[in-house]
């Protein structure tokens, strides 16, 4: 095993009499994906701006903070040199063009401009903008809007790459773009921090993640750890139809969950799930592979997307 490149031990955050994270502890290796799913609301992105030191961790709990071997709390510079920020909203400046964003950026860092410019059209054919390069940002879709704050969060060469939502209201085939070019980073070494509500996101992207829940973590390990303690299949049908198909009674070996108007059957055998089907309205029921969101409401007893 590597030594692991961020550690968190016991930490907490409030906010007057909210505790948005609540002694929270998880470490992160080297060039892998760690993500943080959960609901909105449930403390990803306070975690990640205590991770960035955006935000302060509580000082009375007692906890560890190390990224890369810098605190947080005391060495906020040493982190931002290294690290790169991709926040929920994209921030872009709309009065100037792509590469005019990029190279304000730059300046930040103290980029010299002929090595800004270099890096700049590196990354911009890297992540597939290089012929929207005078654009200006009103003219850009949110997909290319999206790359492009992530081109913006890579001109430091970061060693840290941090992403709160990177895809959210994206249509899918951006969203497999952008998990292309983060898989590659990975590969050459970036690590990589995500926070995310998308199930699919996190499953094909994570090496290891965290299911948090109001502040807290509920489950940790990698997706396919998780899944493990969940049965494999699942029925989902309307209240009306299963009511009618079970009458009360369900098969040995099936587990039930219900959301709202929903009914999740759980089972390892997909035959019997079959069977209970073939009972009820055809239009009305799906029969597919157990997920992540399965996990969070096994767990919880509601869906992720589900309001508080």
């Amino acid at each position: 095993m590597s030594t692991p490149v961020i550690r968190v031990e016991n930490i907490s955050k409030t906010f007057g009499p909210v505790r948005a994270v609540r002694d929270l502890s998880f470490t992160v290796e080297p060039a892998t994906c760690f993500g943080l799913l959960g609901p909105n609301g449930a403390g990803k992105t306070t975690m990640m701006k205590m991770i960035y030191a955006r935000s302060p961790r509580d000082r009375d709990c007692g906890g560890v903070m190390d990224v890369f071997g810098f605190d947080p709390r005391t060495q906020e510079l040493n982190i931002k040199n290294i690290a790169g920020v991709v926040p929920q909203e994209d921030s872009l400046d709309e009065e100037l063009n792509v590469i005019g964003n990029l190279m304000i950026y730059a300046r930040f860092y103290n980029i010299p401009r002929p090595e800004a410019l270099r890096r700049i059209e590196s990354l911009l054919a890297f992540m597939e903008l290089s012929e929207r390069r005078h654009a200006r940002i009103r003219e850009l879709s949110g997909g290319m809007k999206r790359r492009l704050a992530i081109a913006r969060a890579l001109l430091n060469n970061p060693k840290l790459l941090i992403l709160d939502e990177p895809t959210t209201g994206l249509d899918p085939q951006v969203r497999h773009v952008i998990w292309d070019k983060l898989r590659l980073l990975k590969r050459q070494g970036t690590t990589i921090l995500l926070t995310t509500h998308y199930m699919d996101e996190a499953f094909v992207m994570c090496d290891k993640l965290i299911i948090m829940d109001k502040g807290v973590a509920i489950m940790q390990g990698s997706p396919t750890e998780l899944l493990r303690n969940l049965e494999a299949f699942v029925l989902e049908v309307d209240l009306a139809s299963v009511e009618a198909a079970i009458d009360g009674n369900l098969p040995p070996g099936v587990r039930m969950d219900r959301s709202h108007e929903t009914v999740r059957l759980f089972s390892n055998d997909v035959d019997t799930l079959r069977t209970l089907a073939d009972r009820m309205a055809k239009d009305r029921q799906l029969i597919r592979r157990a997920n992540l969101e399965d996990v969070f409401l096994k767990a919880t007893g509601r869906l992720l997307n589900e309001i508080q």
